[in-house]
């Protein structure tokens, strides 16, 4: 039997998937040791292995079968745009992808006017202001707090995850417009899916009889 190999994304969304798994009866006693170094870890009672990875490298490693089933926020499948079957919403570390910034950039955006985007999701904010709302827009890719570039001058407004909002308020910031809700999500490689279909079906059906029983 061929090991069905699981690429979760560290942190938050790998413990709560890790939990989830053990629901169903997928346990892997080794990745819960917080002093391992190791880096893949396996159960070949169950045939499985799993590693942990930086979110943005999850897609990837999913759209090459180098894991079949990976478990990443839709944040990141939406700025990554990888090539996979998006399989299953997970429900938990739900937050929204929104335009932030002072509400007197509301006007802006009600204008079309052409203004400066500052984000940590180039791709998400291209295509919100290209596509939905015809804009041109100038983007600007930060990796750290991106709720400052509007309160320095960098831009008029940002595109960023919020999950309460208190951040947002205490810089004098707030929602403008919503662009989608995200959520942790089960993706598969195209070919995986088509190998072992039935495990893969069988892991998913388990999956989903644990959250709605929730």
């Amino acid at each position: 039997m061929r090991y069905l190999t699981f690429a979760l994304a560290k942190g938050r969304l790998a413990k709560e998937t890790l939990k989830l798994l053990e629901k169903i009866g997928i346990i892997c006693e080794e990745i819960n040791d917080p002093k391992t170094r190791k880096l893949i870890f396996q159960n070949d009672e169950l045939g499985m292995r799993f590693f942990l990875a930086k979110p943005s490298d999850v897609p990837t490693y999913v759209e090459y079968g180098v894991a079949d089933i990976g478990v990443v926020g839709r944040d990141t499948l939406l700025e990554e745009g990888r090539n996979l079957y998006e399989v299953m919403d997970l429900g938990f570390g739900k937050c929204r992808m929104c335009v932030c910034g002072p509400a007197s950039a509301k006007e802006l955006l009600s204008k079309n006017e052409i203004i400066r985007v500052a984000s940590k999701y180039p791709n998400i904010a291209k295509n919100y202001f290209k596509d939905k709302k015809n804009q041109t827009v100038e983007i600007i890719k930060l990796n750290g707090s991106v709720e400052l570039a509007p309160i320095v001058g960098l831009s008029e407004v940002i595109v960023d995850i919020v999950e309460t909002g208190s951040t947002l308020k205490e810089n004098g910031l707030e929602v403008l417009e919503t662009i989608t809700d995200l959520s942790a999500r089960v993706v598969v490689n195209q070919v995986s899916l088509r190998m072992e279909h039935e495990r893969i079906n069988k892991l998913l059906g388990d999956l989903k009889g644990v959250l709605e029983s929730e």
